[in-house]
């Protein structure tokens, strides 16, 4: 199974990140890990208010 990582950018808007690869600059990892669904399921649970932070 691959392995991915719940990353985070400055907007607070959430993406999922192969485990193990540099994340692009602007995004840091959010702290969570597993399989790709895991992943977008844990996404699912804590971004509940998708504007960027700017707008909120």
């Amino acid at each position: 199974m691959d392995e991915y990582q719940v990353v985070i950018n400055g907007a607070e808007q959430y993406s999922v990140w192969p485990a193990g690869r540099e994340v692009p600059a602007g995004w840091r990892a959010e702290g969570f890990a597993g399989g790709k669904e895991a992943c977008l399921a844990h996404i699912d649970e804590v971004w509940t208010d998708m504007r960027p932070l700017s707008t909120r």
